[in-house]
């Protein structure tokens, strides 16, 4: 009876608590004047009020923020049963109080309308790093926050503004948080894998993953890519590290007015955790096959109770096997932060990272033709086979940098921003790579050492404008930057030996550990150099139109020291070269382009663009290579689906880069200038929420880069002998290794919870086209199609008590598809074999 008594006011309450929702909806749709919204809504969404709410019960904190808000919240009481809130204190606006009471609890909220805010059962513990979401909406998004499940509204990488992605003339592709953790990326080049315009695993199973110097083989368009951290450029091998960062840009196209030197193709864009505004807490514990064991923490809170000062901590640690014996992976790395709101106008963010990489997991990638991409007379080689010496088997890396970003606000119309970045990486390499196929079971391959640095200092200093001309509103920058970048480089080689494929003998222990006793060759290679320059760019807004014109002048200098130093059987050493030679360069570029978006969300676009990337190397006469410049058309649309998370773009563009680099066929270790290399293709892009348990990422690509004003030849190759049979001209040919054809998408779905509890799946597929190995297009290396699939729970579905605890499960190559990524000459890079990660989250 007692039980009866409880349920019939708990069943009344909820009864007036969906009438009133009812009413409310019925008076906001008959034009009630109580009810009626304000005539300006963005004058209520930019409205602040002091609040300060402690720490208490969430149902009495709900009603002083009703009090002190003038908001009315309508809400289920049963929502609230057993659930506290840490408070909120400060000037904020109505939603953000709200959103801060609510964080870290299993209740979210969606406004009605002006004046109303209805409160429900959040539907999943998703990571809290994103903006405020307001009546299904964002009021407005970090530019370099993680963005909401795969939509990311704003951005900072094109144009160094906070500007919308629709209204950019030109494609920028944004791989959200989100994103990351349903894929479980474990580096940049994984998360790239659906990325329009971007072929990111061309070398295969390479875990270091990062963007620096072509890297793991990044492209972009085509050309090899380069990394952007926080604006600024990086020479990083472990900037790739997902765990520490919000999100991943693809800018495509000439970047090189706001960016400096960047190829044609483009530039990754990767933006580092900072302190979040609202409490963060999560801890993860990872797994997966080949022995992986991951831990992480990323943990934000504030430091002061106003909350001008806060801090940041990310971790991560984990070791892991591969699918290669004798090849691990293991990596411990930190990245504290901390942002202090000096005052209203004025801000500073520090940030430090360290992380250690004693196995970095890309030793010994490459494989012989015959047994990978030609199946041999003793079958397919494995991937688990181990073409170096496990006693000379050492691939390490370490890397430390220190950050500050600062801003200050003048007035409305003139802001003050500042980008300084100190970094350092060392690494130490043993190894052993493959040289040649003597026959289908054997390989010979040699012994090879590398020890080496790199030190980077660089500055990025802007001021931004705001104002208006008539009926024209202007945008506009005035910076420079600089960077000063110091690499060091010892590279030894010993003797070769031979190692059969299929039954390898590891006990060879190769003579370049003494290198006197068996006459080794070292190189040494110092290479410092200088870059700075100044930009500007003004961004027109007229109605729907917007204009953007840019330009930058670059001052190049590069020093470089190199030398070899051959080793004798007596204990001497001879040392020949080490003069230093010095290379000023200059360049001006610049960029134009117009988009119009239309009222439906409809954003046509048209512009140009220039690039320019000095060269530091000679030809086999010594010759200097001149700078590598490009050009590019691009037209597209931008669609926007109105009051919706739907992201569509489709762009289609003509770049041309004169001087291009390729191998000198008649003198090896040499390059040679290739002259023009044009691209043409599309891209088409889609990031959606598609509603809020719904998710989708798709894109394709069509990339025709060839060999466009050339006068060299190349040897073609005989696939059946492996011989070389004629010369051919470069000219007309496709460039090697591009990929003509990429489609790819993935979809996120929670299923209904009624049903399932908390249950969410996801599904992918991946097509890469074929490509040729050499730029006399030999032969084609095939396609492929691989399958990814997951499945993610929520365990306060079950029970309030488990809220913030969940599950996750990400398989890639689901059908183990044993697949070649690409080739050079005779030799091939063999794909990942099946992978599962997964992990256990905990958000509190």
């Amino acid at each position: 009876m007692a039980a009866n008594s409880q349920t019939a006011p708990r069943a009344a309450q909820r009864f007036r608590h969906y009438l009133m929702i009812g009413i409310t909806e019925i008076a906001l749709l008959h034009g009630v004047p109580a009810l009626a919204a304000p005539s300006d809504p963005s004058q209520q969404d930019s409205e602040v009020k002091n609040f300060h709410i402690a720490g208490q019960p969430l149902a009495s904190a709900l009603s002083a923020f009703a009090q002190q808000s003038g908001r009315q919240i309508s809400y289920d009481p049963a929502i609230t049963t057993g659930i506290s809130t840490k408070g909120v204190s400060g000037t904020l606006t109505p939603e953000a109080a709200l959103s801060t009471l609510l964080n870290g609890t299993s209740v979210q909220f969606r406004r009605l309308n002006a004046h109303t805010l209805i409160l429900e059962r959040k539907s999943s513990s998703s990571i809290t790093l994103g903006p405020v979401r307001v009546g299904g909406a964002v009021t407005h998004q970090d530019p370099t926050g993680p963005g909401v499940g795969y939509f990311a509204e704003n951005t900072m990488a094109g144009t160094k503004t906070d500007t919308p992605l629709i209204e950019i003339p030109n494609s920028i592709y944004v791989v959200t948080k989100q994103q990351m953790v349903d894929q479980q990326a474990q580096n940049v080049a994984q998360a790239l894998r659906y990325s329009a315009g971007v072929y990111s695993e061309a070398q295969g199973t390479n875990l270091t993953g990062a963007a620096y110097s072509g890297e793991n083989g990044i492209r972009q368009r085509g050309f090899v890519t380069t990394q952007f951290v926080d604006g600024l450029q990086s020479s990083s091998y472990t900037a790739a590290e997902t765990a520490f960062l919000d999100r991943i840009e693809v800018v495509n196209g000439p970047a090189s007015v706001t960016y400096g030197q960047t190829a044609p193709g483009g530039l990754i864009g990767m933006d580092l955790k900072k302190p979040t505004t609202t409490p963060l807490r999560q801890a993860t514990v990872g797994f997966g096959n080949w022995g992986r064991y991951e831990a992480t923490v990323d943990v934000s809170d504030k430091i002061t109770k106003s909350g001008n000062l806060r801090y940041r901590v990310a971790a991560i640690g984990v070791t892991q096997g591969t699918q290669t014996q004798y090849v691990d992976y293991k990596r411990v790395g930190v990245l504290p932060s901390l942002t202090w709101d000096i005052d209203h106008k004025t801000s500073l963010s520090v940030l430090g990272s360290y992380i250690y990489t004693p196995d970095s997991g890309a030793n010994t990638v490459v494989y012989p033709i015959v047994g990978s991409l030609l199946r041999g007379p003793y079958g397919r080689i494995s991937r688990s086979v181990f073409l170096g010496m496990p006693r000379w088997n050492t691939n390490k890396t370490t890397s430390s940098m220190f950050e500050y970003q600062f801003r200050h606000k003048f007035n409305s119309f003139l802001d003050f921003q500042q980008v300084f970045r100190w970094e350092a990486s060392d690494w130490d390499l043993q190894n052993s790579y493959f040289s040649e196929q003597v026959s289908a079971s054997e390989v010979k391959r040699r012994a090879w050492e590398v020890q080496g640095y790199n030190r980077t200092v660089a500055l990025d200093t802007r001021l931004t404008g705001r104002v208006t001309t008539g009926p024209l509103h202007h945008t506009w920058i005035v910076g420079s930057d600089f960077r000063q970048i110091e690499s060091k480089t010892a590279n030894m080689f010993g003797e070769f030996d031979t190692l059969n494929l299929f039954s390898p003998d590891y006990n060879f222990v190769p003579c370049i550990a003494n290198p006197y006793a068996c006459g080794s060759t070292g190189y040494l290679n110092h290479t410092s150099y200088f870059q700075e320059g100044v930009y500007f760019q003004d961004q027109i807004k007229w109605g729907g139109l917007s204009v953007i014109l840019g330009g930058r002048q670059d001052w190049f200098n590069t020093t470089n020291r190199s030398g070899s130093r051959q080793y004798n059987s007596d204990g001497t050493s001879t040392l020949s070269g080490g003069s230093p030679s010095e290379r000023p360069q200059s360049a001006f570029t610049w960029r134009a382009g117009l988009v119009y978006k239309f009222d439906f969300g409809l954003a046509p676009y048209f512009s140009y663009s220039t690039s320019f990337v000095p060269q530091t190397t000679s030809d086999w006469r010594g010759k200097p290579f001149s700078p590598l410049t490009g050009k590019q058309f691009e037209v597209g649309l931008k669609y926007q689906i109105p009051k919706t998370e739907v992201f569509l773009t489709a762009a289609a563009f003509h770049l041309n880069e004169d001087h291009y680099l390729v191998g000198d066929n008649e003198h090896p270790n040499f390059s040679a200038d290739a002259g023009r290399v044009a691209a043409k293709g599309v891209e088409l892009s889609a990031n959606a929420n598609i509603t809020k348990d719904l998710h989708l990422t798709a894109s394709y690509t069509y990339t025709d880069i060839r060999y466009a004003k050339n006068n060299l030849t190349a040897s073609k190759i005989d696939l059946a002998t492996l011989s070389e049979t004629e010369l051919v001209a470069e000219q007309g040919k496709y460039v090697q290794n591009v990929p003509r054809n990429m489609m790819s998408a993935f979809i996120d779905y929670t299923l209904p919870r009624s049903i399932f509890h908390g249950l969410g799946v996801n599904w992918g597929i991946r097509y890469i086209g074929f490509t040729y190995p050499d730029a006399a297009n030999s032969y084609k290396v095939p396609a492929y199609v691989l399958f990814d699939i997951g499945a993610h729970y929520d365990f306060s579905e079950l029970s309030p008590k488990l809220h913030g605890l969940k599950a996750q499960l990400a398989i890639s190559n689901l059908t183990n598809k044993y697949y070649v990524t690409g080739c050079s000459s005779d030799q091939c890079y063999l794909g990942q074999a099946r992978r599962f990660y997964g992990n256990i989250s905990y958000n509190w």
